[in-house]
Order: C-alpha cells, then structure tokens, then sequence
C-alpha cells in the first residue's frame, strides 16, 4: 500500500508582497500564471544540489570594486546586513547573490542593450557571499544609477541592488531588491508600488549608517532581510520548502 505524506503549503502574504500579475508592471501581463498553480513535489535531484559552500565563495566575490584590473566608475559604498527568520534568528551560512547596474546605470548583459550609458570594463555588478555564524553579509561596491526602460512614456526606474538568498536547497531561492533611502522616483515606479503595503515597501529601502562608513573611502547602507512573519522582506517570489 502506498502512503501519500500531506504537502505543507506555503500561505502568501498577499497584503505585503506584490502580485503576480500587476497591470502597470507590464511585463507581468506575459509572464505571470493564467491557470490555477499545481504544487509539485521536489524531487531528490531538486533538493540536493548544487550546493555552495565556503570553499566556493571567496573574498573577491563579495568586493565588485577589485574583480578587475582597475576601480569601477562611481561611488564606492558598503552593503551589509542580516539575514533573520520571522523570529529574529540568524540564518547562518545561506548563500546571498547581487547583482546591479552600473554607475550609469546599465548593466553588463547582452540585451540591455537600449541605455545611452557606457559600459565599464571594471565592472561586472554580479557578487555573492555566505552569511556568517550570526548571519551577517557585506559586500563592497558601487552606488548603481537611475535608468529608463521601457514599462511606459518618460518611465525611469530607481536606483536598486537585486539580492537573491538561497536557503537549505537549490529550490528555495528568493529574490528581492534593495533600495536608497529618499529617492524621488519611488511615486513613479510600477514596481515599487506593485507591494500592496506602504510599511512593506519601506522594508525595501536600505538606511544610511554612518557608523560603517570608512572614512575618505565609502559610504555605507543597512539592508536586513527577514525572511517569513509580520516583518518579512518582500519578495518577488515564494517558493515552499515542504
């Protein structure tokens, strides 16, 4: 006789993190799902690779300013952080990418190809690092700018940082964006106003910290990310962790 184990579904916050389908984000008007969605079972391939860990990740990776021969164009600053669950705990040793566009605000990638700025032969804007015992990050790189894209007339997307965590399994990835405190194109942006929450939103925006700040050298932002509960980061997606 066969014995089906009941599959925990994952509840989505709906009041806190956007909405597959966003009319003014017009690029979900493609991509997000018309049909019911079907909860799948992971697999044993799905749920044991890849795996990163120390020996994989080094220093470089998380200094965007010294993977080349010379210093990218921009301001230099430091992104740091926690990484917590809905309880306050650390999430020690998880996987957390980034990747921006550049001071000019286009990013190194084959089809953005539309921004008038140039690309910088320093400059990659792709990091990653592992969350320490107390699930810290910290990254060194450079502030992106503001750009335009296609979504409607004259529209201009804020400056942001995107952060991709990774959890016990290749499956559980979650991606979200960071942004600077006080930028004037937040009213404007589909994106940042598809999350229901004004609170929500809020968690989006990094805070100055000028305790980090290195002198003469880089500006410093806090970001936290807390994952689940009341106070969670949004993020783009969910994907359940049976």
């Amino acid at each position: 006789m066969t014995t089906h184990r009941a599959v925990r579904a994952y509840v989505r916050d709906d009041a806190s993190h956007p909405p597959l389908l966003s009319p003014d984000y017009r690029s979900t008007l493609v991509r997000a799902p018309s049909r019911p969605l079907i909860l799948l079972r992971h697999s044993l391939t799905e749920l044991t690779g890849p795996l990163l860990g120390e020996g994989r990740v080094t220093g470089t990776d998380a200094d965007l300013t010294r993977q080349h021969a010379a210093e990218p164009i921009g301001q230099r600053i430091i992104v740091h952080g926690r990484v917590v669950d809905s309880d306050g705990r650390a999430v020690p040793h998880t996987l957390v990418e980034l990747w921006q566009a550049n001071a000019g605000g286009r990013y190194r990638h084959a089809i953005d190809v539309a921004s008038s700025a140039a690309l910088d032969p320093n400059f990659t804007g792709v990091g990653r690092a592992l969350t320490d015992s107390d699930g810290r990050y910290r990254f060194t790189t450079i502030r992106p700018g503001a750009y335009a894209w296609g979504n409607h007339d004259n529209a201009w997307r804020p400056a942001h940082i995107h952060f991709s965590l990774f959890g016990r399994a290749f499956t559980q990835r979650l991606v979200t964006q960071m942004y600077f405190p006080d930028d004037p194109l937040f009213p404007y942006d589909p994106i940042w106003n598809s999350v229901p929450d004004p609170r929500a939103r809020q968690r989006l925006v990094s805070r100055f910290d000028l305790a980090t700040t290195e002198p003469a050298w880089a500006l410093a932002y806090e970001f936290d990310i807390v994952l689940r509960g009341r106070d969670a980061t949004p993020f783009e997606t969910e994907v359940d962790d049976e």
